[in-house]
């Protein structure tokens, strides 16, 4: 049986106009990509975010949304444009037009995981590729569209936080304006998805509860904030980068010993977060 694509949780009402989306965090491994790819489970889950579903599980307490993905990022990348196709993994595309991303194989079906370990053995077809894209790709931002619409015609606004995890040694040569090591960052695609305002409030929302928090450095958001970030017509999208090794060991993916004190700490970030986006904002036909 194939899972859906996605979980949606709903608050029992809608009090905020904040949808909060965890496209990375997928672990439904089809049986077809253990048996017959290059690497075992670990490996495979090396470029999950994982947990990350779990640190924001209680977004619909405070009238909010939460969209998860279920399938992992190695079978499908929700974070990339549908076209990103890698010529050196799916048989006939062609080779032009090819964007770093593509180039590294990291396009929206991956051809390698964190550390760029090949996963297949060869090529796939097109028509195989396009139906993982039908399946998973295409529902999954079908209803996201849908949801931020909702957010957009309830309240006058939709904003979305896009939710996932990095590498610790991402984060080697990147430093605050106080020389610290931030352990969490804030992607706005340096001013083009999101009001400055809305941005600045969600950094605060989590400096509140003691995070170290810098802004589109080294992620300034991908896809997903360049597509559904559109700040002149009320539609905001925010990517929230959260230090991996703040939670869990990266080498084994186990959550730390004070997972459930760190989630409590996001936790509180997402209710501030939540309040933001809690006032109706006057809609031009009104």
């Amino acid at each position: 049986m194939i899972p859906a694509p996605y979980l949606l949780q709903r608050p029992e009402q809608r009090t905020s106009s904040v949808v909060f989306a965890s496209p990375h965090s997928g672990r439904a491994y089809p049986k077809e990509m253990l048996a017959h790819g290059l690497l075992d489970a670990l490996q495979l889950r090396s470029s999950e975010d994982a947990h990350v579903d779990r640190i924001f599980s209680r977004v619909p307490e405070f009238g909010a949304v939460l969209l998860s993905a279920t399938y992992p990022r190695a079978w499908v990348d929700l974070n990339r444009r549908s076209d990103e196709l890698d010529p050196a993994l799916i048989e006939g595309v062609p080779r032009v037009g090819m964007n770093p991303r593509i180039a590294s194989g990291l396009g929206v079906i991956p051809r390698v995981v964190s550390g760029g370990r090949a996963i297949y053995r060869g090529k796939m077809s097109r028509a195989a590729a396009q139906d993982r894209l039908d399946q998973v790709w295409t529902p999954y931002h079908r209803l996201l569209q849908s949801v931020l619409e909702e957010s957009h015609a309830l309240f006058g606004q939709a904003i979305l936080i896009d939710c996932h995890s990095m590498p610790r040694e991402a984060l080697s040569t990147v430093r605050t304006g106080q020389k610290k090591r931030p352990e969490i960052i804030i992607g706005d695609r340096y001013g083009a998805s999101a009001n400055l305002e809305i941005v600045k409030a969600v950094e605060s929302a989590f400096r509140a509860q003691g995070f170290i928090v810098s802004r589109n450095v080294p992620f300034a958001g991908a896809y997903v904030t360049q597509h559904y970030g559109r700040p002149s017509r009320q539609f905001h999208a925010i990517q929230v980068e959260i230090d991996r090794s703040l939670y869990m060991n990266e080498a084994t993916l186990e959550p730390r010993r004070d997972f459930a004190a760190f989630r409590e700490r996001i936790t509180a970030a997402v209710r501030i977060i939540t309040e933001i986006g809690a006032e109706r904002l006057p809609l031009a036909a009104e």
